[in-house]
């Protein structure tokens, strides 16, 4: 006992934990390590300390208190949750969360992905449910990985929502299983270092987020969400941040960030979020209720300005890391790039006009530079096929950090001509497709991809046009409702690599169905089910 009663000493006030962990110790239950962390919210660092300093009866890998300690058993009150007394009425909800849960894609350690708890993800929705107004609101989950939007749409039908993330993986597992279940999720893709879609902007009532926890990934991420917000004084952001009970400094850190953005904290619900995994931090996070100010909309253009691409704690872009210099461009083979997009050191070509990477993915440049050379740095080559669709030029140069391993050729293929050599990557314009035949739907697609900054569904519409001369607008516009109701208000650089891969064969089915309708004469009457996203 001496040795439980120095380590209750120590903690002073900050006890509790330790108390309510040696209270389910003892109350028969065999238990984990990281089943104990998550439940007590406490540290795996703490809890190792405080198993060291009692008798343990062991079972494998789990442990209990051979009898329970005097003073212990029952525990201490823990603080009340918002929203536990609402969660006995949703168990259909919760079973149907767990499955979709460990049904979905594993997390990537360079984008720290923790995955959350169903019940956890569950109960984020039942309080924006509670605490705010969903029907006919509009959700926009920046980054996504747990699921947040899946159980928001089930719980609320009436509410929009959108997801953006970098993960071609979730981003395809969500719109799998919203198009299941009849959801009203969009997906959109987005590296938020470069940029967040223009179809999301301005576009939310609300946003949650749970980023990285590094300072620099909280402030970019937050700023994203508030760039989503369309209601500028009545929106709200929801973040999800941890940090253990034994670093307080890197907490105030972030909250310097937050602070920096000039939101208001409304409330904090302390360890609200539970984690399979996150151990260091008691596998648990708080959750922030933020409002903008006035203030927030000039320091969050600022943020963004001048935010940098290491934002992660492990992998290439992480806060430690330092990225490598670009490869100067190559000469001698009759390449002369126009424009240099990216970071280049400042020795290479240096007359040569320069273009940043979110700049070049946000808009057209204003000029058509026949040859491009684009450096990506580590940590970004998810943007890869968007930056080659971004550009008008007959020839491009792309240098990467490393070899590229998964090069998306057969996307790029309608468009493009691919070669590698090294950490090189060449693209070479393919000629325009030609008029007629089975052409059509070649000539269709590439009017597309080559217009890939502007709206999908109005370049797709007038492309249906020029080939089926006798189509009127409405009359296309129906077509492509009913064949790709994924495509309305999105742009090509936002779209999913599996809507990217689906969109050939779209772009055929849209033409068949408007031969059908001018033989038939009639309307197109776009199809009720699925999911637009």
């Amino acid at each position: 006992m001496d040795g439980i009663e120095e380590l209750l000493g120590q903690a002073g006030v900050d006890g509790r934990r330790l108390r309510t962990a040696l209270a389910l110790l003892g109350g028969g239950r065999w238990w984990t390590l990281a089943e104990l962390v998550r439940e007590t919210a406490t540290s795996r660092r703490a809890v190792e300390g405080l198993l060291r300093a009692v008798e343990l009866e062991r079972s494998g890998d789990r442990f209990r208190l051979r009898e329970p300690l005097p003073g212990m058993a029952g525990g201490t009150p823990a603080p009340a949750d918002p929203v536990a007394h609402l969660l006995g009425g949703h168990a259909g909800l919760l079973d149907r969360m767990e499955r979709l849960v460990a049904g979905a894609p594993r997390g990537r350690q360079a984008l720290d992905h923790v995955a959350a708890t169903a019940e956890t993800v569950v109960r984020r929705a039942l309080l924006m449910e509670a605490r705010f107004w969903l029907p006919g609101a509009r959700l926009l989950c920046v980054g996504d990985h747990d699921l947040t939007s899946l159980a928001t749409a089930m719980l609320q039908p009436r509410a929009e929502v959108a997801v953006v993330d970098v993960d071609e993986r979730i981003l395809a597992y969500i719109a799998e299983q919203a198009a299941r279940y009849g959801l009203n999720v969009r997906t959109r893709w987005a590296d938020l270092r470069l940029g967040l879609p223009a179809s999301v902007q301005g576009w939310a009532d609300l946003a949650i987020t749970d980023p990285p926890y590094t300072p620099e990934g909280v402030g970019l991420f937050t700023a994203r969400a508030a760039e989503g917000l369309g209601d500028r004084e009545r929106g709200r952001i929801l973040l999800a941040y941890g940090a253990g009970e034994h670093t307080p400094a890197l907490a105030l850190k972030v909250q310097h960030e937050l602070g920096r953005l000039n939101l208001v904290s409304e409330a904090i619900y302390p360890d609200f979020n539970r984690y399979h995994g996150a151990e260091a931090i008691g596998s648990a996070a708080d959750l922030y209720v933020l409002r903008p100010t006035t203030k927030t909309w000039p320091a969050v253009a600022a943020r963004v300005d001048a935010l940098g691409t290491a934002i992660y704690t492990h992998g290439p872009q992480s806060v430690e890391s330092r990225p490598a210099p670009a490869a100067p461009a190559e000469a001698g083979d009759g390449f002369e790039p126009a424009v240099l997009v990216g970071e280049w050191p400042r020795d290479v070509l240096p007359k040569v006009p320069r273009a940043r990477l979110a700049t070049w993915l946000a808009k057209p440049y204003a000029t058509d530079p026949a040859q491009v050379a684009i450096a990506v740095p580590a940590g970004l080559e998810a943007a890869l096929p968007r930056l080659l669709l971004a550009t008008r030029a007959r020839r491009i140069r792309i240098t990467l950090a490393a070899p590229p391993r998964d090069l998306p050729a057969g996307l790029l293929s309608p468009v493009y001509e691919l070669s590698v050599g090294g950490t090189t990557v060449h693209a070479v314009r393919r000629a325009l497709p030609g008029a007629g035949g089975d052409a059509d739907g070649d000539r269709v697609l590439r009017r597309v991809l080559d217009n890939a900054h502007g709206k999908l569904a109005n370049t797709w519409r007038e492309a249906l046009i020029r080939v089926r001369g006798e189509l009127t607008k409405k009359q296309a516009r129906a077509v492509i409702a009913e064949i790709a109701p994924w495509a309305e208000d999105v742009t090509v650089l936002e779209l999913p690599a599996h809507r990217l891969a689906e969109l050939p064969a779209a772009v055929a089915r849209s033409l068949e169905r408007s031969r059908d309708l001018a033989e038939a004469g009639g309307d197109a009457r776009p199809a009720a089910s699925g999911s637009p996203g």
